[in-house]
Order: C-alpha cells, then structure tokens, then sequence
C-alpha cells in the first residue's frame, strides 16, 4: 500500500510584519517568480487563486519553493491555518510551469533592454537580489529616465516599512559605487 507524503511547510516572518513566507519542500514555481494582487490574475492556478480568496491576504508571490503571503488587517493566527489548509489541498495538483511562456518571454525582454538597464540588472543579480529573494521579495526595475532608476517592489518587500527607507537606500548606494555617483533609486507602487 502506498503512504502519501504529507507535504512540510516552514513558516518564517519576513522583515515585513504584514508578510509572511510559507517555505515548502516543494517547488511552487518552475522558473521564474510571480507576483499576484487580485484574483482575475490567478483564476487559472488553483492554489494561488484560493489563497488570494482568503479575506485579508492581498498579496500572493512565488519564488522556488516560497510561497509569500502579505495581509492587510487580519491577525496571522486566523490567516496562517486557513493559508496552510489551502496549500495542503491544492499543493499535489499544482502545475509549477503555469508561467513557462511568460518566463521564458522575460528572459527574451531581459537580453533585449538597453546596455545601462542589462547592467543596472546584473548589479542588482549580484549583490541585492538574494537578500530580498530570502525575505519573501524581489525588485523589477522599471525604467531608468535621465539619472532617476523607478523600481518596483515585489512580495514581502512590496508592503515593508524598511523597503523604502535602509533597503531603497542600500540599493540606491550599491548603484552609486558600481554604476553612477548621480544615480537616484525611486520606488514607485505602479506597473
């Protein structure tokens, strides 16, 4: 007779108190990250869909084996078992290449963006990425217009107090030593 695994999930905060990272064994997304804010963006991917359903999660961000979760007033002790029940349930039919085409499309834009951009990116690879990949988060960099770099938080790092005070300027300080002195990071909420 065969036993079913039972899936194991790590709940670690994040520098955000409004965020949390359910950290799977699991892959939750094949490559890539997703960043969903409203359920017509996810009717398609169950999981995601059904977390997003719960009342007060407004966020749902998956990266690897992270599935990110930012609420806005609820208490984290209501939303956790209601976020676990959901990845319990949908977890073992979830399709980790719901996004293949879109990456694989991003990945095609990336090689296609301006030189100062593709550096401004590796930079970014380099030295900032991982720390806020391991917070739940990520960063797009959206436009570089004159010497203003407008970025965008993703996950976690979307709704962090820190995010736009000591992380915005690390980022901002990084860019300055390893790209341009006259570089100014701004974060901006819009796609």
């Amino acid at each position: 007779m065969w036993k079913k695994k039972k899936t194991s999930i790590l709940i670690e905060p994040t520098p955000n108190p409004n965020a949390l990272k359910f950290v799977l064994d699991k892959e939750v997304i094949d490559k890539g990250k997703a960043t969903f804010n409203d359920i017509s963006e996810c009717d398609h991917i169950p999981l995601v869909r059904d977390i997003i359903s719960i009342e007060s999660v407004l966020q749902v961000h998956l990266f690897e084996n992270v599935i990110s979760v930012t609420k806005s007033d609820l208490d984290w002790d209501k939303l956790t078992p209601q976020i676990e029940s959901v990845i319990i349930t949908r977890l073992p039919s979830h399709n980790i290449n719901f996004n293949r085409g879109q990456e694989e499309q991003k990945a095609k834009k990336r090689d296609d963006l301006p030189l100062e951009i593709r550096q401004i990116e590796e930079i970014l690879d380099e030295t900032i990425r991982m720390g806020l990949q391991a917070d739940g988060g990520d960063i797009e960099v959206l436009e570089l217009e004159d010497n203003r770099l407008y970025v965008k938080y993703e996950g976690a790092c979307g709704t962090c107090p820190s995010a736009t005070t000591g992380t915005l300027y690390v980022i901002e300080a990084i860019l300055k030593d390893r790209f341009n002195p006259e570089i100014e990071v701004i974060a901006t909420n819009t796609d």
